[in-house]
């Protein structure tokens, strides 16, 4: 009985010796989960006041908890804040995993270090069916200004200008205050409009207008025609707009570019004794630009840069949480699968429903404790040790039993 029961303690310790050297070897495995090996004892049916036959395997428990989150400098890594695994599809079966090293295939595929697709919602969704995010890492094309915010501080204290003064770009005397803004054409020229800004000389303690003109010059400094009226800006006593906004001018930029037709906003304009100042200026059009990179940002977002400012936002990562993570199946290359005992999937973009959050450039570390292995790895030795020594007594006793 006494060679049984020292077997199964030589089974039982060599069990929890494999699981502490697997935790220790992927102590520096990216967002690892250790294991402990769980155990039980073992006692004949039906029989009581008896001594157990030893020990058995009951099975393995996973430490799902967070490990600590490490900055890399990668853009395209992530890390989760809280609950969650990122969703992948591993030739085409949908797996989950905590590890963000990910990396862009030579199609643009986002995918695990290991060739897994990364899924998640594309474009500007937060919901819907899964894809495979992908980045495009060609040119942006041009494309012409339609619509331009133009938010001015004007001055109530300039000089009014009487209405028999006619306005000439060339004389400053002639207007009050000036500025410009950029404005793109279809080949993707910045191009210039000049504004120039002229204070209406008003009676009877009215509040002033304010006259705009405008002036389009091309981006190699030629200006298109000459400077016309753009819209004449009335105030409220308050100082906020009252009208003259939106304002329409339509340009023939003359270098091949398709007409323009330029919508200036001016709705954020305010009239008071300020000093003036171009409070913001907004458009919608940019010039061609290449593929500068891509990254993941802290709403999960997948997001491109390009040369000329702008960026893309190629979808969102989608996080999946689970009644009983513990339940779920280890695979290789950091991977999980669900089970019945996990439940199914319950998929969201992160920060939404029991997701987590996601850190864009971070990644999460494992969470096995070197210390604590070390002193569980000392623990299972000496008991490998001592069923040894049980298994030689009982030997050297079996040997003189034969003698005799």
């Amino acid at each position: 009985m006494s060679l049984q029961t020292a077997l199964s303690g030589l089974d039982a310790a060599q069990t929890g010796l494999n699981t502490v050297s697997n935790d220790l070897a992927n102590a520096s495995t990216t967002a690892f989960k250790s294991q402990t090996s769980l155990f039980e004892d073992v006692y004949p049916t039906g029989e009581t006041g008896v001594p157990g036959y030893g020990a058995a395997t009951e099975g393995m428990d996973t430490n799902i908890s967070q490990g600590g989150l490490t900055s890399t400098g990668n853009g395209l890594d992530a890390a989760i804040q809280g609950n969650g695994y990122f969703v992948v599809s591993n030739n085409g079966t949908q797996q989950y995993t905590r590890d963000g090293a990910f990396k862009l295939s030579s199609d643009g595929t986002l995918q695990t270090l290991t060739g897994s697709s990364v899924m998640g919602y594309t474009g500007a969704a937060t919901s819907g069916t899964l894809s495979a995010l992908t980045v495009s890492t060609g040119a942006m094309k041009a494309t012409a200004s339609a619509n331009l915010g133009v938010d001015l501080d004007l001055n109530s204290g300039d000089t009014q200008i009487p209405a028999t003064t006619a306005f000439n770009a060339a004389d400053a005397t002639t207007y009050s205050e000036s500025t410009s803004t950029v404005a793109y054409d279809s080949l993707g020229n910045a191009n210039t409009v000049k504004l120039y800004m002229v204070q209406n000389q008003a009676t009877g303690g009215a509040t002033p207008s304010w006259t705009v003109y405008a002036q389009p010059v091309t981006s190699a400094g030629t200006n298109v025609g000459s400077a016309q009226q753009l819209t004449t800006l009335n105030f409220n006593t308050d100082g906020t707009l009252a009208s003259g906004s939106p304002a329409t001018l339509n340009v023939n930029w003359g270098n091949g570019a398709a007409n323009s037709a330029l919508s200036f906003n001016f709705a954020g304009t305010t009239l008071a004794a300020q000093s003036f100042a171009v409070a913001g200026l907004t458009n919608d059009g940019y010039a061609a630009g290449t593929y500068s990179g891509s990254s993941v940002n802290s709403s999960g977002q997948l997001v491109s840069t390009y040369s000329n400012g702008q960026t893309i936002t190629n979808g969102t990562l989608a996080l999946a949480n689970f009644i009983n993570p513990e339940g779920l199946q280890d695979v290789s290359g950091n991977l999980y699968a669900s089970t019945n005992s996990s439940g199914v999937a319950v998929v969201n973009a992160p920060g939404n429903g029991q997701s987590g959050t996601v850190e864009g450039g971070y990644l999460e570390a494992s969470n096995a404790s070197t210390s604590s292995l070390l002193v569980s790895l000392i623990q299972y030795q000496q008991a490998y040790q001592a069923d040894t020594s049980v298994l030689q007594t009982e030997q050297q006793d079996a040997q003189r039993l034969v003698q005799i």
